[in-house]
Formats: structure tokens, sequence, C-alpha cells
């Protein structure tokens, strides 16, 4: 099956930007990348003038639980208009979210998930956030579990044929137990909703944990025991250690934007992601979303999501609005970054968190053809899965 040929591209490359640049594309797979013309001989299903624009390698977004009207936690008909909407936004492939069940319910509605067939963007496992954490954060009260190496087991089964990708929290009760289970088949362990000591932490990374999940949000810091010395916790063990990556909510509300630079001078240009943590409504002007048993509220349009009621929880973040095109502008002009960094903290770097770094993130001969077309503004033009456009 022939794929596009694009011509007259901006390709942006890990290291740069190449312009003039065409790019082949078969059975799924990119084949060429080059200079100028392509070959004379070079067949193709699709032909597109780029007229210049940016080729950008297909997003990848490790944490999101909803967009439009549609939440991963409604079921396998929702999830399959996530896939479809997506593209959109320049997104390719992604883990959807799932929140935390009661034990038993949880496994058998992941199976149900799991055994549907989607079209549009790909999912690259099932992510579980909870109930293996230490904090609910603004999941449903009572969605925390405990210790249980039959409930991990069954949830992975109950994912295959995708992988199963838990966040955990490094001072939950057991969980150096449960994370070389967690690991099992190559899968990513990433760590969040935590308020773990240094040692609890550099525990959970050795155990196999190399990754921090919407990080900075839900990390507390440890109690103080004594006067004027600021206690180090799971933030600092995290900077600190080469080995774990971590992602970014960047709306401007959930994190302040120095702490993502500050994250990119500590970690490197390939070790921070971008993440949208999508709630339902993510993508639709400001307003109400109904969200499980409540409600949540958008002020304004990529704004967080916050929960609506006059309890405790009132206002509380519940995620965001945040579609990752928005994201990737977001970088550009919050973090002051240039397009390739940009791009590599949605594309590249996400992918490498996932051991997909040999497939994805790059367009390069032999990489899924995954691509996004942007215009000047950054805003998504059109999109490629495996070569067939969206």
């Amino acid at each position: 099956m022939n794929g596009p040929l694009l011509t007259n591209c901006t390709v942006v490359g890990r290291n740069g930007l190449f312009e003039d640049y065409h790019v082949l594309c078969r059975e799924g797979k990119v084949v060429k990348v080059g200079p100028g013309s392509p070959p004379k001989d070079a067949d193709a299903k699709e032909m597109l003038d780029a007229e210049g624009m940016y080729l950008a390698p297909g997003f990848i977004d490790l944490h999101m639980h909803g967009l439009l009207r549609g939440l991963v936690d409604d079921g396998p008909d929702a999830l399959a208009g996530i896939c479809m909407a997506l593209p959109r936004f320049g997104v390719t492939s992604f883990l959807p979210t799932v929140c935390p069940r009661p034990k038993g319910e949880d496994a058998e509605f992941v199976s149900r998930l799991a055994g549907r067939a989607y079209s549009g963007a790909k999912i690259l496992g099932f992510h579980q956030e909870g109930p293996f954490l230490a904090f609910s954060g603004a999941l449903p009260p009572g969605a925390l579990g405990k210790a249980d190496p039959d409930r991990v087991s069954g949830l992975i089964e109950a994912a295959r044929p995708y992988k199963t990708i838990f966040s955990t929290s490094p001072d939950f009760e057991g969980i150096d137990k449960l994370i070389p289970l967690m690991r099992r088949g190559g899968s990513a362990v990433f760590i969040s909703h935590t308020r773990a000591d240094v040692k609890q932490t550099q525990a959970a990374i050795e155990a196999g944990a190399r990754h921090a999940t919407h990080f900075y949000n839900v990390f507390y810091a440890p109690e103080e025991t004594e006067p004027g010395v600021r206690p180090c916790g799971a933030v600092e063990a995290i900077l600190a250690d080469s080995r774990v990556s971590v992602d970014f909510i960047l709306d401007g509300e959930h994190v302040d934007p120095v702490a993502v630079n500050m994250a990119l001078k500590c970690k490197g240009p390939e070790k921070v992601c971008l993440i949208t943590d999508a709630n339902v409504g993510a993508g639709l002007p400001p307003g109400r979303h109904k969200f499980g048993d409540t409600e949540i509220e958008f002020r304004y349009e990529g704004g967080p999501a916050r929960l609506v009621g006059d309890s405790s929880r009132g206002g509380l973040l519940a995620g965001s609005g945040l579609t990752l095109d928005r994201a990737l502008r977001n970088a550009v002009e919050m973090l002051g970054v240039d397009l390739v960094q940009g791009v590599k903290m949605v594309s590249a770097n996400p992918a490498r968190v996932l051991g997909l770094d040999k497939r994805k993130g790059t367009i390069a001969s032999g990489y899924d053809a995954d691509m996004v077309l942007l215009d000047e503004d950054l805003n998504v033009q059109r999109t490629w899965i495996e070569g067939k456009c969206y």
C-alpha cells in the first residue's frame, strides 16, 4: 500500500529544522526523508505540497482522561470517540487514563475497553491512575486500595493485548513489592500523588519507577521536622536522578513555568515531557461538564478543570482543558523554548518513556508514518497516523 508523499516541508527534526524537504511513506512507515524534490520514480497514493509548513512527528499524550464530550471512564464508545477526535489536535497515539474502581469492577471495565477495536489515534496501553496511590487528589473519594499483587496481575491481564502503565506513590505501603510486578513485559511505572521522603522515592526508583507524571501536582513536601530546614522529598529525589523522566501540565496554573524550565536544566532536553491530563470538555469553549457524580468547570479555553461545589473539594484542580497542540504552543510562549525542543516534549520524549523511541517520535526512515502538519502559528492543519490522513 502506497502512502503519502509530502514535498516542500520544513521537517522538525531532533536537532533542527530542515527546510524544503520531502517525505515519502509506504506501508505505514516513513521510507525516505531528504532535501529538495523527491526522486522521479517515487510513487505515492497522496501527494501534498506543504508550502513550507512545519512537519512534526505525531504527538503522544502519556496522560489524558477525556476530550470534547467523551470520558475514558464512560466506556468503549466514549473511548472510540476520543480516538477519532485526537488527530485534529495532532495526537497520533496516547495512553487512555482510567480512574480506579472498586476491586473486581476495575478489571472487568478495563477488559471491556481493551476488547474493542478503535480507529484514529493509536492506544499505546492503559494508564491506571490508582488505586496504588497515597493521596486521591481529584480522584473519587475511596479510590485508593491496598498492596495487592493479585489485583495488579488482574489489571495487567484485563488490558491485554495492551500494556498497563500504573501510577504509584513511593509512600504507598507495600509498593516496593508491586513495582517489579508492574514492570513485567517492559511496561513503564509512573510516580505520582505522593508525600514521600527521599529514601522512599529512591527505593521506588531502584525498584523500577522511572517516570513522574503531572510532576509538582499532588507532589507534597514532607512535613518540616526542624524550623528553618526545608525538607527534601520526592521532587528533589526525582530531579537529582538522571534515570527519571518527568511530565508537566503546562496550562499556566497547574505549575509555574519556572518549574518546567528548572526540570529542563536538571534533566536535560530529552527527559521532560508535556501531557494534557485532559478531562471531559477539553477542546470545547468554557463551561461546565459532568464528571462522574460531580461537575467540573473550565473558566477559559485550555485552562484547568476545577470541581464545582461548596464542599472542601470545590475549586479543586481536576485535570485540564488542554489539548497537546495548545501545550506545544504554551511551551514556546511560556518557556521560551524553540520549536525543536517543544516538539520533543510532545513526541520523541514521551516515546522514549514508553520504550518506543525506535518506532515513534521522529520523522526518519523506518519510523511509523505518524506526522503532523503545523502552520506558522503552530495550528494543526493535517495529521497522519501510519500514513493515513485524518
